[in-house]
């Protein structure tokens, strides 16, 4: 157990509630917009603290935060991001908090397996959608899978990189409307046959979509991904806090519920 949780546990556990309001900044991807929704509101009641939360592609945001936007917890959808905050000496130690994996949300007449998953994609009558590589996780993690098929199949990545579509998680990516899930609505526009998504947003689309199919992907393909959390320096006590409590069991359980996978 690091530091950070030990601090972060033994805070909670003490931590009295604040006599006057106070505020704790959340920054968060795209993806943990549900659960760090109802973590942040769990946060709040325990006290006057108000988290003002922001959600998106995490590499878009670390650009924000780069670029002086006022943040102080930084939960993204890798390592990668707030690591990069850490080595620059503007965010203290990441912490691993909880894992996720790639799934494929598929439209109902689209015949798919795990089984038949690469050949599927690779069909030339299936439009491939994936997020946007660097700018969000979700895209990079799809081009790992795209690596990864090229041993089992001679030639996989290159054509699965040249088709995919980055239908989400870009500066310029079209929005959903308001309420809407962005992946349930990219594919209710018809936007993609298939796409490459983390599982437990795969669930949430399906919500907002029912007809849509949610496919595991094969052992050969399978992509798992590393939710890290860091406080930026010169964060208050509060914003210290609130990544104690997403460490800690209250807020694991939220994540659990959510489908995410414990850190290991």
């Amino acid at each position: 157990m690091d530091t950070l949780i030990k601090t972060g546990i033994l805070a909670m556990a003490v931590m009295a509630p604040p006599a006057v309001a106070q505020e704790a900044h959340l920054h968060a991807a795209g993806s943990l917009k549900a659960a760090m929704t109802d973590i942040a509101n769990a946060y709040e009641a325990y006290g006057s603290v108000t988290v003002h939360r922001n959600f998106g592609p995490s590499g878009l945001l670390r650009k924000r935060i780069e670029q002086g936007e006022t943040a102080e917890v930084f939960a993204s959808a890798n390592m990668r991001h707030p690591q990069i905050l850490s080595d620059a000496g503007r965010a203290g130690t990441v912490s691993e908090f909880a894992r996720n994996s790639l799934c494929a949300l598929a439209q109902q007449d689209v015949e798919v397996s795990t089984d038949t998953m690469l050949e599927v994609m690779l069909s030339e009558n299936i439009r491939l959608g994936t997020s946007t590589p660097k700018a969000d996780p979700s895209g990079d993690y799809a081009w790992e899978l795209f690596g990864k098929a090229e041993t089992v199949r001679q030639g996989a990545t290159s054509t699965l990189q040249a088709k995919a579509l980055q239908l989400t998680g870009g500066p310029n990516s079209a929005k959903p409307p308001e309420g809407r899930n962005p992946y349930g609505w990219v594919m209710s526009e018809d936007r993609a046959d298939l796409f490459l998504t983390y599982c437990t947003n795969a669930v949430l689309a399906q919500r907002d979509v029912p007809t849509l199919q949610i496919v595991q992907l094969p052992e050969a393909l399978s992509v798992g991904a590393r939710y890290g959390v860091t406080v930026l320096n010169g964060a208050p006590t509060q914003a210290h806090d609130l990544a104690a409590f997403i460490l800690a069991p209250g807020g694991q359980e939220i994540l659990a519920s959510y489908g995410f996978k414990p850190a290991k």
